[in-house]
């Protein structure tokens, strides 16, 4: 292979990668990828978990998929979207990291929305798995029932964030929970945790999700 022939074949090499970059130019593209790693959802699931119109969701879809970092299947009248493969949630996971390590923002934005739930304390896996096998407390996961039913840490209680206020009234203030969701930049764990607290139970706020649970098993 010469100069121009080796050239040639960087530039269309280039070229295909490039395809992926662009597909991720979007905010909206990237919140709807990272709703896909906790399960396969239809497009009016997309659109009412974003608050983006079916138009706007499918047009974004669309794009994605051209890229081939999604996938889809017909069930019945719904349309129903997945990742591609277990590689593209590996990259979107290592894409998060890489922008909180090198984007001060993303810290910053973490730390804010933290700081106004000082008593919200975080628990490690280990803790957690200790105490659940001495039976002291109960894991619950506040995501929809259906990312729950796609995959779920074990032992878990599927308890869905509008349910909590109904599930708090049977529980004893005795008991500890541990909660997760969609992971370290989902906000929905620690105001669930916050919610609690102040409700008098004992709670903590599980930071990974069911990928980097499982992963450090």
């Amino acid at each position: 292979m010469d100069n121009q022939e080796a050239t040639q074949y960087n530039e269309q090499l280039f070229l295909q990668y490039a395809r992926i970059g662009k597909s991720l130019s979007s905010e909206r593209r990237l919140e709807i990828l990272n709703l896909l790693t906790n399960g396969a959802k239809s497009v009016e699931t997309i659109a009412n978990n974003t608050g983006m119109s079916v138009a706007n969701v499918s047009r974004h879809l669309q794009i994605l998929l051209d890229a081939n970092l999604v996938t889809y299947k017909k069930q019945g009248k719904y349309v129903i979207y997945s990742l591609a493969s277990e590689d593209v949630e590996v990259f979107l996971r290592a894409l998060w990291k890489i922008s909180e390590n090198q984007l001060s923002e993303v810290s910053r934005l973490k730390h804010d929305f933290h700081e106004d739930y000082a008593d919200v304390q975080t628990i490690s896996q280990n803790d957690v798995l200790e105490r659940v096998a001495n039976g002291d407390m109960t894991v619950l996961d506040i995501r929809p029932r259906e990312e729950y039913e796609s995959e779920h840490i074990d032992g878990a209680l599927s308890v869905p964030m509008e349910d909590l206020d109904t599930f708090l009234l049977d529980a004893s203030k005795n008991s500890q929970f541990a909660v997760y969701c969609r992971g370290p930049y989902c906000i929905y764990t620690t105001q669930a945790v916050d919610q609690m607290l102040k409700q008098g139970f004992q709670a903590y706020r599980i930071e990974e999700d069911v990928f980097e649970w499982q992963a450090a098993k």
